[in-house]
């Protein structure tokens, strides 16, 4: 079982026939010979033009301050700190109205992300400006891009509806990534890590600098391997990243193939209260008994993914005014999960004979076995995005969009029976097929009324069908157009203090477990943004207020399907209000502070389940109180350290209101150190990096689930260590 939290691969293990797919293989001759063509509009290097290039790669997609919308930046420099293997959601765990979790409870392996209440499947996450997200499921897998930290530039998360992207609607924020710059001179870098529960990370990257001024080739190999803080919560993750560049007075083109293997060992049941308090780290995935009774737990309960993407970019400045961006790409994924069940009905699984009668969901007495099986996700994705800047004195316009399309097959397989009967080795026991295509384009433009009054206008238009054939969702053939104006004024009183306001309007399609629930609808969202921000050389304060009204929101039940995969139901009238608080304090050449708070209100109003009506609730997973602080003491140049912190208040873990679904409030303190070294030969730098998560050793809980009125709760790692050292030269 997977937790609701991340979403999971496991729903897109579910649905496709692969005797009928459509596969797409000539996009990589597609990709090359684009590749090749676009030489002939390269001329000489100009370093300032090709950063301004590079930023148009993500600048269809990011903000900056003259937009009225709420942020966060962080940097390649932010990042690397703490950059010991854990997952990006882990590194961005200490930005305003952010949750993390992670399965295992240690931060490698599946991990999840929240902003403002509001799960990962409706957190919009671009790399490049190319989607992401699972198409079917909405959710972002960060366990399928082990170390991906390693290559990005920079990342932005928006809050709220934020401004036009493409993929998945953007329902509570929006993340993209900037991977790794050119270098202009030839670099190498060795880094390795090792921590608790035999955690550890080896990365190799390199460089050959800009070669005859115009090409460079650069990449990444990296492991990940840990135990998990959870009993067999491994992971064993591999990563690889090559990205291939040409620079041009106004050219610059990127070709860039990366991706990632995982094996992690499954930790989605979770564990009841009682086992909470007695054994925090028992997990019963696995468990069976043999024929004389005796309990083992199966060393292949895993999951097992690879995917692979490649991207090409081809960015030109055609003149000081006007800049473009083409980019085509492919994604390939390919992988299956795999549990014993014990005491399993064979309804449904084939030719399988019964050897004993087991109790169905329904407490009936029916043929069943012990077996292995395993469900299996063979998926393409593909498609490009496109856009072109103009900027001018007082007008910033910029037009753009993209047209994606996911194929994907999903089959069971059963590996093992006890009596097996007439079926073989590599049939299926289900075969379903799905696709998606999601077509969008939008205009976006910043105008400058006066000196200090500017406005801000974008509108989007987006196109998406879906099809699906299987047992759960049934025959699925539906279709969405959507349109999504935003619009709001900047106002700078002075060269310190900036007044913003903004509206958005967002709507969404359902995702493919939505459809299981039958007579589902598509949500809306009106966001409604008012912030003001002040800026001086020792003080930084941004302050947000909004109001997110929703329309038939699709919310998290708490509950879980019998695959794990996150239930959801619509509410028909919903909100969350909330004020946002993030600053930075320079006390000294030498203290820096780092604060940042959300209060909220999160309701369902007039919410009615199965017939009940249960009038205005707090909307589930969703803390009225999310806070954290950064303490940055500097005594010298090279040593570096801070102390992170972070409060969640307690939050429901379904829309009733039930005491058993509360999940209690939680503060934790991370401590981090890192001294470099720049020696006059042979290195350029050494770095020395300790992390001390949860000094206090708090027990917490940060993520939860609902098997009807009982809860199950996913604990994290009480003081833990990490430790790197990372060669440069």
């Amino acid at each position: 079982m997977k937790t609701f939290f991340l979403g999971t691969e496991v729903l897109s293990y579910k649905g496709s026939k692969s005797k009928n797919r459509t596969r797409t293989k000539s996009i990589f001759f597609l990709l090359s010979s684009i590749f090749l063509t676009q030489f002939s509009f390269a001329q000489e290097q100009d370093s300032t033009k090709v950063n301004k290039l590079d930023d148009v790669l993500v600048s269809a997609v990011r903000v900056t301050t003259k937009t009225p919308v709420s942020f966060s930046n962080m940097t390649k420099k932010d990042i690397k700190y703490r950059n010991l293997g854990q997952d990006i959601p882990i590194l961005m765990n200490y930005l305003p109205s952010v949750v993390t979790t992670s399965d295992a409870g240690g931060g490698i392996g599946y991990t999840g992300i929240r902003v403002r209440g509001s799960d990962a499947t409706r957190v919009n996450v671009t790399i490049n400006g190319i989607p992401y997200n699972d198409a079917e499921s909405q959710g972002t897998f960060w366990v399928n891009m082990p170390d991906f930290a390693s290559s990005v530039e920079s990342l932005q998360l928006q809050r709220g509806v934020g401004t036009s992207t493409n993929g998945a609607g953007a329902f509570g924020a929006s993340l993209n990534m900037l991977t790794d710059n050119y270098a202009t001179k030839a670099t190498g870098e060795i880094s390795s890590s090792y921590g608790s529960f035999n955690s550890n990370k080896n990365t190799v990257k390199f460089s050959t600098g800009l070669l005859n001024d115009h090409f460079e080739l650069a990449g990444r190999l990296s492991t990940i391997k840990s135990d998990g803080y959870i009993d067999r919560a491994s992971s064993d993750l591999k990563s690889y990243f090559l990205q291939g560049t040409y620079v041009g007075k106004t050219t610059l083109i990127k070709a860039l193939v990366f991706g990632g293997t995982e094996k992690t060992y499954q930790s989605w049941n979770g564990i009841d209260a009682e086992t909470l308090n007695s054994n925090r780290t028992y997990n019963s995935a696995g468990k069976y008994k043999d024929e004389a009774g005796n309990v083992h737990f199966y060393d292949n309960e895993t999951d097992n993914y690879n995917q692979n993407h490649y991207q090409l970019h081809w960015s030109e400045s055609i003149s000081d005014k006007w800049s473009t961006n083409l980019a085509l790409h492919y994604t390939k994924g390919l992988g299956y999960y795999e549990n014993y069940k014990y005491n399993e009905p064979i309804e449904g699984y084939g030719p399988i004979q019964p050897t004993k009668q087991v109790e169905n969901d329904l407490g009936e007495l029916v043929p069943g076995t012990d077996l292995i099986r395993q469900k299996w996700l063979d998926n393409d994705f593909y498609g490009t995005t496109f856009s072109a800047k103009y900027v001018a004195e007082k007008l910033d316009v910029i037009i753009g969009g993209g047209w994606n399309k996911y194929e994907g097959d999903h089959y069971g397989k059963v590996i093992w029976a006890r009596n097996s009967g007439q079926s073989e080795l590599g049939n299926h026991y289900y075969d379903d097929f799905s696709t998606k295509t999601d077509g969008n384009i939008f205009a976006k433009a910043n105008y400058q009324f006066t000196e200090k009054l500017s406005f801000y206008g974008d509108l989007q238009y987006r196109n998406v069908k879906y099809k699906a054939n299987s047992a759960e969702t049934g025959l699925v053939d539906d279709h969405f157009n959507f349109f999504n104006p935003k619009a709001g004024f900047n106002y700078e009183f002075n060269q310190n203090n900036t007044l913003y306001f903004s509206y958005a309007r967002a709507n969404r399609e359902p995702n493919r477990t939505d459809y299981e629930g039958g007579n589902v609808k598509p949500e809306k969202l009106n966001d409604f943004e008012l912030g003001w921000r002040f800026n001086s050389d020792k003080f930084q304060l941004t302050s947000n207020v909004y109001y997110m009204a929703y329309k038939d929101q699709l919310i998290l039940t708490g509950r879980l399907d019998d695959v794990g995969n996150p239930i959801r139901a619509n509410s028909e009238k919903s909100y969350r209000l909330g004020l946002e608080v993030d600053a930075t304090i320079k006390l000294s050449e030498k203290f820096m502070l780092r604060p940042n708070f959300t209060l909220s209100s999160n309701k369902n109003v007039d919410l009615a389940v199965d017939g009940q009506v249960y009038g205005t609730t707090d909307i589930a997973y969703s803390p009225s109180v999310i806070a954290g602080n950064i303490v940055v003491y500097s005594p010298i140049e090279s040593l570096h350290i801070s102390l992170l912190q972070k409060y969640v208040g307690e939050q429901y873990m379904n829309n009733i209101e039930l005491p058993s679904a509360k999940l209690a409030d939680y503060f934790v303190n991370d401590l981090n150190v890192s001294y470099e070294i720049k020696p006059k030969s042979i290195f350029k730098s050494i770095m020395i990096t300790g992390l001390v998560n949860n000094i206090l050793d708090k027990k917490y809980v940060s993520n939860g689930a609902m098997w009807d009125i009982y809860p199950y709760y996913y604990p994290q790692a009480g003081i833990n260590f990490l430790a790197g050292l990372t060669l440069k030269f």
